[in-house]
């Protein structure tokens, strides 16, 4: 990798692209504090995601102190620090779909390091899980991009939900989180919006954004439909999706008679036996007779005897060579629901906490600045020794979040290298 690529991940790199992409977004038509531009705006907001503060309040509190404001303009090009206040009133104004190309931005130059190519799982393919998740409920609070679900008693929940998308591998718990997709319903529309039509939106997207990346997606049980599968072949993507028996019964039946089953064991060096029943050219159901997917029945059996079992469909040929591989596959879904949605939700980057939702776009927009500050924190735990460093002095994130607060509050900072250079070297904070 060259010296300049190279540099592109260090927190200033990634910093400093994001801030050139933000630059180029038009201000928005409000009256607040017009003083304030809108990059001091969204380059706040990323840098209390970015340190994890709990609270805008306590953002806010603070922003006067002379370390926060040096270190807002050293770190995070910040001239103006605006208030709670005014951030809020300012984000609410500004369209989410703005914030996309930052993340196409990040994603090309992960590619263009070459860094990417290490996640490349099967013939040159990444691994694209796909999930939803809650992002925001509340009886009392809305705006107008909120679904509601009205109850039998006459009470209405408000409601955001998000749909996900990370690059994964089985072999790294860091991901490569893509844009997300709200699910929220768009103005003047009376049907609340849902995961499938997000979906929709996000494959549309993806393929506008990246034509020519070849993916493998994995969903859960309940993405093995005809139109979503047909949807996923249409945009030239492989695919790799759990199946149930109790949803997919005429499957099942076909895997129960076919002459074509094929049998393969494997005990791997833990002591765990792994069983696959695998098939090509089933029809996925009666409705779609001539969708014709492969299937793998598989079976896990553990040293102590517990049984785990997992069933999926494919587009690609299974074989005894790559069984074992695409079920290490299959089972890497499981990395959008812990390493991504979990670790947004438990280890300090509050997802699921309200610091506003505004009247129009604010809630989403703070989500994308949430997981725009988890991106870069993923792309460095992958690519920055600086603060793979910092991270080992600190042994957990949350720990490290906690130290970052600290010398940011309290210390003049030059440089990132600096700032990770201390944290390298102080011994772990108490958390407790």
């Amino acid at each position: 990798m060259k010296n300049s690529q190279k540099q592109a991940f260090f927190p200033a790199g990634l910093i400093r692209s994001v801030y050139k992409v933000f630059s180029k977004i038009a201000e928005p038509k409000r009256t607040a504090n017009s003083a304030i531009p809108l990059i001091d705006h969204l380059m706040s907001g990323l840098a209390i995601f970015g340190l994890k503060f709990p609270s805008l309040l306590q953002y806010d509190l603070q922003r006067y102190d002379t370390p926060i404001r040096a270190n807002l303009k050293n770190l995070y090009h910040v001239n103006t620090p605006p208030s709670d206040t005014y951030l809020r009133e300012c984000l609410d104004e500004v369209n989410p779909t703005l914030l996309r190309p930052v993340f196409k931005k990040l994603f090309a130059e992960l590619q263009d390091s070459k860094c990417l190519e290490q996640f490349q799982f099967l013939d040159g393919h990444y691994i694209l899980a796909i999930d939803g998740t809650g992002e925001f409920s509340s009886s009392k609070v809305s705006c107008e991009h909120c679904c509601k679900k009205e109850h039998k008693n006459g009470t209405v929940t408000y409601y955001h939900q998000m749909l996900g998308a990370c690059i994964v591998h089985p072999d790294f718990s860091q991901v490569i989180p893509l844009c997300p997709e709200h699910i929220q319903n768009e103005d003047g529309n009376l049907k609340n919006d849902c995961e499938r039509n997000a979906t929709k939106r996000f494959i549309e997207n993806f393929r506008r954004e990246h034509p020519h990346l070849k993916v493998i997606v994995t969903e859960d049980g309940l993405a093995s439909n005809g139109p979503n599968l047909k949807l996923l072949e249409a945009n030239n993507m492989k695919y790799f999706i759990g199946a149930k028996p109790g949803d997919h019964e005429y499957l099942f039946q076909q895997l129960a008679t076919s002459n074509e089953v094929e049998y393969y064991e494997y005990q791997d060096d833990k002591g765990v036996f792994h069983q696959f029943d695998f098939v090509n050219g089933l029809s996925l159901n009666k409705s779609h007779i001539d969708l014709k997917v492969n299937m793998i029945d598989y079976m896990e059996t553990q040293q102590n005897a517990k049984v785990l079992r997992f069933s999926w469909v494919t587009n690609i040929p299974i074989n005894k060579d790559n069984v074992y591989q695409l079920m290490r596959g299959g089972r890497a879904r499981w990395k959008i629901e812990n390493e991504t949605f979990n670790t947004l939700k438990t280890l300090g980057y509050n997802f699921e906490h309200n610091y506003g939702h505004g009247k129009k776009y604010l809630a989403s927009v703070f989500s994308l600045l949430m997981v725009l500050a988890f991106f870069i924190d993923q792309t460095q735990a992958i690519t920055c020794e600086c603060f793979k460093v910092a991270r080992k002095a600190q042994r957990i994130y949350r720990a490290l979040w906690e130290a970052m607060r600290v010398f940011f509050t309290h210390f003049i900072i030059e440089s990132w290298d600096q700032f990770y250079q201390l944290l390298g070297k102080q011994p772990r904070l108490d958390t407790s």
